[in-house]
């Protein structure tokens, strides 16, 4: 078991994360942006440190001050909740190098499960069920349309890559394919 835990997100994400912490007896350390310097997760944490400036790209997503922060205060683990670095395969492999535990999958599985058309396959092999659709990646419309024709309407098409929801369409007819897949 950890003694102190920093975390790597914010907002209710991090209340989560603290309220846990303190229900398992660890202490938590909150890096925060000076933009949520009075929020409450830093009010709850046990200890906070500002890891930036407002921006996200300038502190939450900043993988050398997360790192420092967990250096600095020494915390044995990272938990990076979702969003942000969670599935920052290179950050879980920063962790690994600078002997912090990463709280989350190994960047190798980071690294399988982000290609979506690669993990789908992967959970197929594994015996894993799965909705109606392609079982590869499609390399156009055409093939987009003759997957949605054989499954039925309404679909999704769903970019290999990205992550929150960017890159999905609904489909609710075959007139939506083209432009959607384009």
């Amino acid at each position: 078991m950890f003694h102190k835990i920093r975390i790597a997100n914010r907002g209710e994400i991090a209340l989560r994360i603290i309220r846990t912490c303190r229900e398992l007896g660890i202490r938590s350390v909150l890096a925060h942006s000076k933009a949520d310097a009075h929020s409450l997760p830093m009010r709850l944490a046990d200890e906070t440190i500002c890891v930036g400036p407002d921006s996200a790209r300038e502190s939450y997503l900043n993988i050398p001050a997360i790192i420092s922060a967990a250096a600095v205060t020494d915390s044995e683990a990272i938990h990076p909740g979702y969003g942000f670095l969670a599935e920052n395969p290179a950050f879980a492999e920063v962790c690994r190098a600078c002997s912090i535990t990463f709280i989350g999958p190994s960047p190798e599985a980071i690294r399988l499960m982000g290609d979506k058309a690669q993990a789908r396959q992967i959970a197929m092999q594994a015996g894993v069920p799965v909705i109606p659709g392609s079982e590869v990646a499609l390399k156009g419309s055409a093939e987009a349309l003759e997957v949605a024709d054989r499954i039925g309407y309404p679909i999704i098409i769903k970019a290999a890559a990205g992550g929150g929801g960017r890159g999905m369409r609904i489909v609710r007819e075959r007139g939506e394919v083209v432009q959607a897949f384009d």
